[in-house]
């Protein structure tokens, strides 16, 4: 191939050995260069571009790494017999692919079949215009992410130590983040453990995938409450476990009622300081009742303590975990609801006798999570971000609480009863007797609102109708609009 053929421009900005190396690269697709063709060597190259060797070298050197080019000893820079292209492709099956045909439905074990036709948690957003937030739970503030830091954090953990984030961290996560998450739960939970004992996982469903795997066998009972956190339904129903449906009241889950229901019951999952959906706080006397059973039983109690950072007033409550830390707790949580679900990272605190199978366990799962990831996150909490922010949302989403309650009394009133709560990231607006929640849920989803029905929450009990209204994630202004919004809809 005649060097005449290649074109460099010097005046376009890119690097004379960048267009060297597109424009043979070009050149061996287009078989201009047939397989096997000997190259000019760097020297009588550049001398024929009137370029540096240097350049001519970079760009050799680039297509011997990329495939397009092979070196022999003594002889001289080849083109390969094969491009990397087509080592990357399969060939193409030279029989006519068959009219499809009716495929029978696959034979799903009894927990697949189980799983795959739970009934999916209800999702009034679905189809909506982008960009619609009220009334959606579970998302914190996407303008209150810190970004520019989170960036800032992010290159220069890169800069530091790249090559170590590059190879596997212990199952159990990174150490640096293990410890950071120890001394931050102590401080503002009251969780009494060693770093030893904290595994980071990908959010609080890891964490009851792992315990229901460690620790329940085919057919065990699980205390679930209700109304309660759905999706941990279906990771219950996936380990083979028997969900018993227990009521919540004033004073959160009823222990006795459990009790009576299936004292045999090898885990309870229950989330005492914000129950979910309702927002009650469970009481001493249930926690002390819970933890007696727990004991007596041989049973196990998982505390998902999925938003209790954000409490606005009092001092914040002490974890059951912290109750009775040699007690069979195991405490979960997660930074989606603080930071961003994006991050898709939490931790669970086991007890000393469990943390070496549940590393096994987390080991044959997934082996780790994302380790910068990790690293980044040691390094927001360990340098104070982490605190920071807690406090600048607090504030933040008292006030937007505020407008929400202040609102919904001027335009709700007689169509949706919505009390403050001290703690949590949303409200429930109850209905009138007999008004149907999910119907208010569809005029709602009608009107550009996402307002959950808590009768899709419910397993069996049956009860007063009503709406579940985010307002973490929603700017006040939208917050007014909403409710007056909803109110049109409801009329």
């Amino acid at each position: 191939m005649a060097a005449t053929s290649l074109v460099l421009d010097g005046s376009t900005g890119a690097p004379l050995q960048e267009q060297l190396a597109e424009a043979l690269r070009v050149a061996i697709l287009a078989e201009r260069l047939a397989p096997g063709t000997r190259l000019l060597s760097t020297r009588a190259l550049a001398e024929q571009l009137d370029v540096s060797r240097n350049t001519v070298l970079n760009a050799y050197s680039r297509l011997l790494s990329e495939g397009y080019l092979v070196g022999q000893t003594g002889s001289g820079t080849f083109v390969a017999r094969e491009p990397p292209e087509r080592l990357l492709s399969v060939r193409r099956a030279s029989t006519p692919v068959p009219e499809k045909r009716r495929v029978d439905a696959p034979a799903l074990s009894k927990r697949g079949t189980a799983v795959a036709t739970m009934p999916p948690l209800e999702n009034p957003a679905a189809g909506m215009a982008p960009g619609r937030m009220a009334f959606r739970m579970g998302l914190p503030s996407l303008d209150g992410f810190p970004s520019e830091l989170w960036g800032r954090l992010l290159h220069t953990r890169w800069q530091r130590s790249w090559r170590d984030l590059m190879s596997h961290v212990p199952a159990a996560g990174h150490p640096p983040l293990r410890r950071a998450v120890a001394d931050y739960l102590a401080t503002s939970r009251g969780v009494r453990c060693a770093p030893e004992q904290v595994l980071i996982v990908n959010g609080t469903q890891q964490a009851l995938t792992l315990a229901a795997q460690v620790l329940l066998d085919p057919g065990d009972a699980v205390w679930v409450e209700d109304p309660g956190y759905v999706p941990a339904h279906g990771t219950l129903t996936a380990a083979g476990a028997t969900r018993i449906p227990v009521p919540v009241d004033a004073e959160g889950l009823d222990v006795e009622a459990g009790r009576r229901l299936r004292p045999d019951a090898r885990l309870a999952v229950v989330t005492p300081a914000h129950q979910f959906p309702l927002g009650v706080v469970m009481s001493e006397r249930r926690r002390r009742a819970l933890l007696d059973w727990a004991a007596r039983s041989d049973a196990w109690v998982l505390e998902d303590d999925y938003d209790s950072e954000f409490r606005y007033e009092g001092r914040p409550l002490l974890a059951l975990q912290g109750l009775a830390p040699d007690a069979r707790v195991l405490y979960t949580g997660s930074f989606s609801k603080v930071l961003s679900p994006a991050l898709r990272l939490g931790y669970l605190v086991v007890p000393e006798s469990l943390v070496d199978a549940f590393c096994a366990a987390r080991r044959y799962m997934d082996r780790h999570s994302p380790i910068l990831d990790q690293a980044v996150l040691a390094d927001f909490i360990t340098q104070g971000h982490f605190s920071r922010h807690v406090r600048r949302m607090r504030v933040l989403y008292a006030a937007r609480q505020q407008v929400l309650v202040e609102a919904a009394r001027r335009e709700l009133r007689g169509l949706l009863d919505v009390e403050p709560l001290h703690t949590g990231m949303h409200l429930v607006g109850w209905l009138p007797e007999g008004v149907d929640d999910r119907e208010a849920s569809e005029r709602a989803a009608r009107a550009g609102l996402v307002a959950n029905p808590l009768s899709a929450f419910r397993l069996h009990g049956q009860g007063r109708g009503a709406l579940l209204l985010g307002y973490a994630c929603v700017p006040e202004k939208e917050l007014v609009e909403g409710v007056s919004r909803l109110a049109r809809a409801l009329r």
